[in-house]
């Protein structure tokens, strides 16, 4: 699994393919992977207009969830942060399968993190910074966004965290 860098750095330009952002993916040591197939009746993401809404994205790596369990217990912040710039990823993944092109991105709007949480876990916010920073690093300050980050009882095939995302896209 790779990781991501804390820190943000703004995209430059704007291109065809795969221009700036994937170009920042690179830099920071990190490929866009495969959409993930969806595990039921659901599209990984939709357009409306100007927005792309993202699937909740499980940290899917290859085929595969990364780890399993919850956050506090069997896993750990650190290990669930990991986990949700991999879900970050993902929804980036799932954005670029729609428009096609990730420089076309404006903004990213909203992320919603959840976290499958032992009884006693608080820290949610602290896990789905993984995803938000990852955004910030890749987008610069198009990755700058709102944001909930929620603690679930369980989460799909046991994963640790899931996120989402809303874009706000250039028209085609």
């Amino acid at each position: 699994m790779s990781g991501a860098g804390a820190g943000a750095g703004a995209a430059a330009g704007s291109g065809s393919g795969s221009g700036s952002v994937e170009a920042k993916l690179a830099e920071l040591g990190l490929t866009l992977p495969e959409v993930v197939p969806p595990l039921a009746a659901y599209q990984p993401a939709v357009r409306s207009g100007a927005y792309v809404y993202t699937a909740g994205q499980l940290p899917m790596v290859e085929g595969k969830l990364t780890l399993t369990g919850k956050v506090g217990a069997e896993v750990t912040a650190e290990e669930a942060k990991d986990a949700a710039r991999v879900c970050a990823l993902n929804a980036l993944a799932a954005v670029k399968s729609v428009v096609g092109d990730l420089d076309r991105i404006v903004r990213v709007v909203k992320v919603v993190g959840f976290v499958a949480s032992a009884s006693d876990f608080t820290g949610q916010p602290a896990v789905i910074n993984g995803a938000s920073e990852l955004l910030g690093a890749v987008l610069g300050d198009k990755g700058v966004h709102a944001r909930s980050a929620v603690g679930v009882a369980v989460l799909p095939l046991d994963a640790p965290v899931e996120v989402e995302i809303q874009v706000e896209v250039e028209s085609a």
